[in-house]
């Protein structure tokens, strides 16, 4: 009897206290995300119909597609600024490619490259956004420079040369195999939608299961402790903004086929979603926690907000406060989880 008495207090002392901390770490967006939706649902009973839900999937695709880039950057406690400049020159340089320039070519054009047009400005601009980050990467690991610097002056550089490539004028009239990746559907599902699922999974894989996704988290969990057992923190480091140009140069194509045009204006403002996104989702400022799972959930949040707002008639200068305040606040509620593991 003592006996069993003595290994219940043993049992009883060995349990845990519930970490409510960490249920919220990682169940406190998901949680927020249903309040959202049932919020918006009370205020609007259209909120949830089947075409509002595709045009929310369709709005946050292009700045999901680049929030997945982003999880890789932030990763490893870097930053990019100069996601929508990239999204703008990749854009204009494959309108550039299969229009020729300025606004006198905004007739359609449907033998443009023998009926290809879409593929050539597709893979203009990956290779040009693989470049950019390939640009970028070199600077920050070879130069020294921070990423924040780097892409600071890139996000300026880049919509300059969006507007040099375009003279400040759209270029538009795309054909029609071009406007089907924006504006097409599959089953009944936006094609948008698919390829936004299609990369978030592609990147879900890489970063949960391929030695390179362990590599990411390493060096951003602690670089010094990478470079010692024998990682290469400058090809990994090179290669997340390459993902990041890469993929800013997918969601140029996706955003110039659906609005039928490649404009000097397009993706400003873009860093703020992206950003917010990620951070939101649950990867971690100082690298090294988060992932792509969080990231989709905290696109989510983000469009389920600003197409509630919008449904409520709140004036788009509150919603950048909104996003803004949610951002400092998730920020916030990172580090003092941080502290409190680091207590544990």
């Amino acid at each position: 009897m003592a006996e069993t008495t003595t290994s219940d207090m043993t049992f009883r002392a060995e349990q845990k206290p519930i970490s409510w901390i960490g249920i919220l770490e990682k169940f406190g967006v998901l949680l927020f995300l249903v309040v959202l939706i049932i919020f918006f649902q009370t205020q609007n009973e259209r909120f949830l119909s089947l075409r509002n839900i595709f045009n929310i999937l369709a709005d946050i695709s292009v700045y999901g597609i680049m929030a997945v880039g982003m999880t890789f950057v932030i990763l490893t406690a870097g930053v990019d600024l100069s996601a929508g400049s990239v999204l703008a020159v990749t854009a204009m340089c494959g309108a550039v490619a299969v229009k020729g320039f300025g606004a006198r070519y905004s007739a359609p054009d449907p033998h443009a490259y023998g009926g290809m047009s879409w593929l050539v400005a597709m893979a203009i601009c990956l290779l040009i956004g693989i470049l950019v980050g390939y640009v970028h990467g070199t600077a920050i690991t070879k130069l020294r420079v921070p990423p924040f610097v780097v892409t600071l002056g890139g996000m300026t550089v880049w919509r300059g040369a969006t507007l040099v490539l375009g003279g400040g004028s759209p270029i538009s009239g795309f054909d029609v195999g071009y406007r089907w990746w924006g504006n097409g559907n599959v089953l009944g599902i936006p094609v948008m939608v698919l390829v936004f699922l299609v990369v978030a999974l592609v990147g879900y894989i890489v970063l949960r299961y391929t030695r390179y996704g362990r590599q990411v988290y390493a060096v951003g969990g602690n670089p010094e402790a990478a470079r010692l057992s024998g990682l290469r923190l400058d090809r990994v480091l090179t290669n997340v903004y390459v993902i990041m140009g890469c993929l800013a140069g997918l969601a140029g194509f996706m955003q110039s086929a659906r609005l039928s045009s490649a404009e000097a204006t397009a993706g400003q403002g873009f860093e703020l979603s992206v950003i917010a996104s990620v951070v939101i989702g649950g990867t971690s400022l100082f690298g090294g926690l988060g992932g792509i799972a969080g990231t989709v959930v905290g696109t989510l949040l983000i469009g389920v907000l600003l197409d509630g707002l919008v449904s409520m008639n709140v004036s788009p200068y509150y919603q950048q406060i909104i996003i803004g305040v949610i951002i400092v606040l998730a920020v916030a509620f990172d580090t003092f989880a941080k502290s409190h593991r680091g207590r544990q």
